[in-house]
C-alpha cells in the first residue's frame, strides 16, 4: 500500500477494494475499521443513556426510541443515497466539486460497499449528526417531525458537507482535493469532523430549539430560568463514559488505516490528544462553574468533557499534546459561555447540544487554524520554497495563515448551508402543525401518551 498523504489526510483504499479481494495489511486495515466503526456504533448507547438521563423520567421511552431510530434510519438512507451523496465523484477530475452525483463508488442510489468496515461508509457519523438534534428539541418534538428532519439531514444536509470537505473533489477539502485551484484557500482540515459531524449537528439542534420553543414552565413570566433537572445521573456519567470511550473510533480510527508506515504514529497522537482535550474540558468546567453555582455539578462535568472532545475532533492528529490541552481548556469556556447566552435568549436546549457540539465544533475547526503543527500538515499545498505544505498552511503561531483563513471560511459556509436548511426546515414544520405535541401530551409526557406508558414500574 502506498505510503500515507499526511497526518492530516485520511487515506482512502483504491476504487473498486472490497473485503472479498483485500490481502495481508489492506485485511488488517479492514478490521480495524470494524472495531473502531464498532466503537463508533456504541456511542449511540452513549447518547441514549446521557439524553435518557438528562430528560424528566415521563419522556424516557420517548428519547430511547429516537436513539433507536437514529442507528435504524441513518444506516438504510446512507446505504440508499448518502453515501452516494457524499462520495459520488471522489477521484474523478471532472467530478462535482459541490454534490456526488456520478455512479462511481456505488454512485448516488443504493452503494455496494459495507457501511462500517469501509471507510467511505460512515454511515455511523451521519447517525451521530442526527441524535446531536433529538437532544435539543427533546421532551416536545412530534415523532412525525423527528422522522422527517432525521430524513432529510442523514441524507442531504450532512452528506453534502462531508462531500465538500472529506471527499477527494471537494471544494473545501484540503486533505483529499490534490488540484488546490478547485478548493477555496487551498481547503480547511477537519480530521475526525468537529465541523463536518458536530457544527453540523449543533446548528441544526439551535435552529430546531428555536422553531419548537422552550419546554413548557421552562421560564417564568419575568424570563426566569425554572430548572428542569434530568431524572437520572447515573444515565448521564454512564452515557458520558461511553461517549468517551466511542471517541477512540472516532478521531484516531479517522486514520481509516493503520498498517501504513507512520499510521500507528498518527493514531496514537490523536488518542493522546483526545484523552488531554476531555479531561481538562471536565476539570475546568466543573470548577469555573462553582463559582456561580456554589456545588460542583456533576452534569457540568459531563458536558465538559463533551465539550473538550467534540473541540479537539478537528485537530487530533495535527497539534501536539500541550497545543490539545489548550484547546479543551478554550473549548471548556466555549461551551459554558454559549450554555449561558442560549438560557439568557430563553432558547430551550434540553441537552445543551449546540454549546456542545455547535459552538465547540465551530471552536475545534478555528483551532486547527491557530495549533495546527507544519510537520503534521503537509499534504497537497506547494510553499513559495518547494516544500510541500508552504508556510501559509499551517497554524498561525507557528507562523502561517492562509490555514486559518480557510478553516473560517470553511465554517461560514458550513454554518450558512445548515442553518439556512434546517431553520426552512424546522420554521416549515412548525408552520404545518407538526414540529411539537400538544400541551396537553407534553404535560402528561409522552410515554403515557405515546408509548403504552411509564418507563419504570414498581
Amino acid at each position: 500500500m502506498a505510503s500515507p498523504p499526511s497526518p492530516s489526510a485520511p487515506p482512502f483504499p483504491p476504487n473498486g477494494v472490497t473485503l472479498a479481494n483485500l490481502q495481508n495489511g489492506q485485511a488488517l486495515d479492514a478490521f480495524y475499521l470494524l472495531v473502531c466503526g464498532v466503537f463508533v456504533f456504541f456511542m449511540q448507547c452513549g447518547f441514549a443513556l446521557l439524553e435518557a438521563g438528562t430528560v424528566r423520567s415521563k419522556n424516557t421511552k420517548n428519547i430511547l426510541l429516537k436513539n433507536l431510530l437514529d442507528a435504524c434510519i441513518g444506516a438504510i438512507i446512507w446505504w440508499a443515497w448518502g453515501f452516494g451523496v457524499a462520495y459520488g465523484d471522489s477521484g474523478n477530475s471532472d467530478g462535482n466539486t459541490f454534490i456526488g452525483t456520478a455512479p462511481n463508488n456505488g454512485g448516488p442510489f443504493l452503494a455496494r460497499r459495507p457501511l462500517i468496515a469501509t471507510p467511505r461508509a460512515r454511515y455511523v457519523f451521519a447517525a451521530t449528526a442526527a441524535t446531536i438534534v433529538s437532544g435539543a428539541v427533546a421532551e416536545r418534538c412530534a415523532l412525525e417531525a423527528y422522522l422527517i428532519y432525521t430524513t432529510v439531514l442523514t441524507g442531504f444536509i450532512y452528506p453534502v458537507v462531508v462531500h465538500w470537505v472529506w471527499c477527494n473533489n471537494g471544494f473545501l477539502s484540503g486533505a483529499f482535493t490534490e488540484d488546490k485551484d478547485k478548493t477555496i484557500l487551498g481547503g480547511c482540515i477537519d480530521f475526525a469532523g468537529s465541523g463536518v459531524v458536530h457544527l453540523t449537528g449543533g446548528v441544526a439542534a439551535l435552529c430546531g430549539a428555536i422553531a419548537i420553543g422552550p419546554r413548557l414552565g421552562r421560564f417564568d413570566a419575568d424570563g426566569k430560568v425554572v430548572p428542569m433537572p434530568g431524572h437520572s445521573a447515573p444515565f448521564q456519567v454512564l452515557g458520558t463514559f461511553i461517549l468517551w470511550m466511542g471517541w477512540y473510533g472516532f478521531n484516531p480510527g479517522s486514520t481509516l488505516g493503520i498498517t501504513p508506515a507512520g499510521y500507528g504514529t498518527i493514531m496514537a497522537r490523536a488518542a493522546m490528544c483526545t484523552t488531554l482535550s476531555a479531561a481538562v474540558g471536565g476539570i475546568t468546567v466543573v470548577f469555573f462553574d462553582r463559582i456561580f453555582s456554589q456545588t460542583y455539578d456533576v452534569a457540568m462535568v459531563c458536558n465538559g468533557i463533551l465539550a473538550g472532545l467534540v473541540s479537539i475532533t478537528a485537530g487530533c492528529a495535527c497539534m501536539l499534546p500541550w497545543a490539545a490541552f489548550l484547546t479543551g481548556f478554550i473549548g471548556a469556556f466555549v461551551y459554558y459561555g454559549a450554555s449561558k447566552l442560549l438560557l439568557k435568549l430563553q432558547i430551550d436546549d434540553p441537552l445543551d447540544a449546540f454549546a456542545v457540539h455547535g459552538a465547540c465544533g465551530f471552536w475545534g475547526v478555528l483551532a486547527v487554524g491557530w495549533f495546527g503543527h507544519y510537520d503534521y500538515l503537509s499534504f497537497g499545498w506547494d510553499g513559495k520554497n518547494g516544500d510541500v505544505a508552504g508556510k501559509a498552511h499551517y497554524g498561525i503561531i507557528y507562523g502561517g495563515g492562509m490555514l486559518f483563513s480557510a478553516q473560517l471560511v470553511a465554517l461560514i459556509i458550513e454554518v450558512a448551508w445548515v442553518g439556512g436548511l434546517t431553520a426552512l426546515l424546522f420554521f416549515a414544520l412548525k408552520k404545518t402543525g407538526l414540529l411539537r405535541v400538544s400541551r396537553e401530551i407534553e404535560e402528561v409526557g409522552m410515554d403515557s401518551s405515546k408509548h403504552g406508558g411509564s418507563a419504570y414500574h414498581n
